[in-house]
């Protein structure tokens, strides 16, 4: 039997047992070890204010129709940060190059389930580096996330970065930010959280509550402002502190998922009069000036190698293991305590 992680409702966990696949021509299964949970994309699926629980993605057209909801209750499998032993491969892939093979410990997307079957061709060449520990592994998404959004902020050795949100992501892009030659300021409300971004290579921190956060990162950067903020957060108000901190012509990239309405965001204010670039980072995709040398494959496949290497360890952003059975208690955590959490890994 299988065990599934499902919301049921808003706010409503459950862990259904259901019956194992079969395992199709074309697919590997894969037992999990462990499954990261998004405090971000996914807690709106747990809060009810996903996009897609009232509208639909039309792929081909590239825009939300309202006729019809994307997703609905139950929502199961939701995750997309997991790592897993290979228990069965079908027998016409045997010889495959790069696609793992019984007993090798991979990374991938399969949801919050205790197996997945994976189509092989999402696997091929996710064999978790060697001495790499499996938990390091369950990065490789949140990872690239980050990652996407140093590449679309063009960053350049010696500039100022501005990082709005010092959850796991923010943190992530923190530290390759600086690995990237920029002095990082961290932006967050919880100062924990500030303390980690220093750890992880901030230059300087400021705690939003201040309500000075443009005005301080002017004193951090001789008047000047930020070269590039990257807002990761996914708030609005955070958001509209990005564009207010960047020189005229800076540039904000929008990493973060936001919902509803854009209250507190006054685009008539400084991204006017600073004429600033307001542009979008999302997993789907690489900027549009690398995608003939950059991949989200690749995206994954360099953090995780970063963290081989010893340049990243994402493993110290782990707050709480979380036995699978007891993954409403992880959900409340993330929801109602932020402050005590950053990374929450479900164990199977």
């Amino acid at each position: 039997m299988e065990r599934i992680v499902q919301f049921t409702g808003p706010r409503q966990v459950e862990v259904a047992t259901v019956a194992a696949q079969d395992l199709p021509p074309g697919h590997l299964r894969v037992r999990t070890r462990y499954s990261g949970i998004s405090a971000g994309t996914e807690l709106t699926a747990y809060r009810g204010t996903n996009p897609y629980l009232t509208r639909t993605w039309d792929p081909d057209v590239r825009l939300f129709r309202d006729d019809v909801a994307g997703i609905a209750y139950p929502v199961a499998g939701w995750g997309y940060s997991e790592v897993g032993e290979v228990t069965e491969v079908s027998p016409e892939l045997a010889g495959t190059p790069a696609l793992p093979v019984v007993g090798d410990l991979v990374w991938g997307i399969w949801g919050h389930r205790s197996e997945g079957v994976v189509p092989a061709a999402r696997m091929t060449g996710h064999t978790l580096p060697a001495g790499l520990d499996p938990l390091a592994g369950a990065f490789a998404r949140v990872g690239a996330i980050a990652y996407n959004a140093i590449l679309a902020a063009d960053l350049h050795l010696g500039e100022d970065v501005a990082v709005f949100g010092q959850g796991v992501i923010g943190l992530l892009t923190t530290r390759l930010a600086a690995l990237s030659g920029a002095r990082v300021t961290a932006v967050d409300a919880i100062d924990a959280r500030l303390a980690a971004a220093r750890a992880h290579g901030a230059a300087h921190t400021v705690n939003a509550r201040d309500g000075r956060v443009a005005e301080t990162l002017r004193e951090y950067t001789e008047g000047r402002g930020a070269d590039v903020a990257i807002e990761i957060s996914g708030a609005h108000p955070a958001l509209h502190d990005a564009i207010r901190s960047v020189v005229p012509g800076g540039r904000v990239v929008a990493s973060g998922f936001y919902q509803g309405d854009g209250t507190g965001l006054r685009l008539g204010d400084e991204f006017h009069h600073n004429r600033v670039q307001l542009v979008c980072s999302q997993i789907g995709g690489v900027p549009a000036q690398l995608s003939h040398r950059w991949s989200v494959e690749r995206l994954q496949a360099t953090f995780l190698r970063l963290v081989r290497d010893g340049l990243v360890d994402p493993r110290t952003l782990v707050s709480h293991t979380v036995p699978a059975a007891r993954a409403a208690d992880a959900y409340t955590l993330l929801d109602e305590r932020p402050a005590e959490a950053l990374q929450v890994v479900l164990e199977f």
